[in-house]
């Protein structure tokens, strides 16, 4: 099993232009870890949303990046 990150934009569309794709992790915890560490350059490469998915199962979806 590996875990991974899917990037939208506002409009729910999936970024894949001025991102690095994420690595495929290991473990839900290191996925997480990884994304806090890295959110604020999402965000500015116009990332405002991600899901995380485990293999094609989703985890959770359209988390927001902005801070509330």
């Amino acid at each position: 099993m590996t875990w991974h990150w899917r990037y939208e934009n506002a409009n729910g569309g999936e970024v894949t232009e001025g991102v690095t794709p994420s690595d495929a992790f290991p473990s839900q915890a290191d996925a997480e870890s990884w994304l806090g560490e890295s959110w604020r350059e999402l965000l500015e490469a116009g990332v405002e949303r991600v899901t995380l998915l485990e293999d094609d199962r989703i985890e959770y979806e359209k988390m927001s990046l902005r801070p509330e």
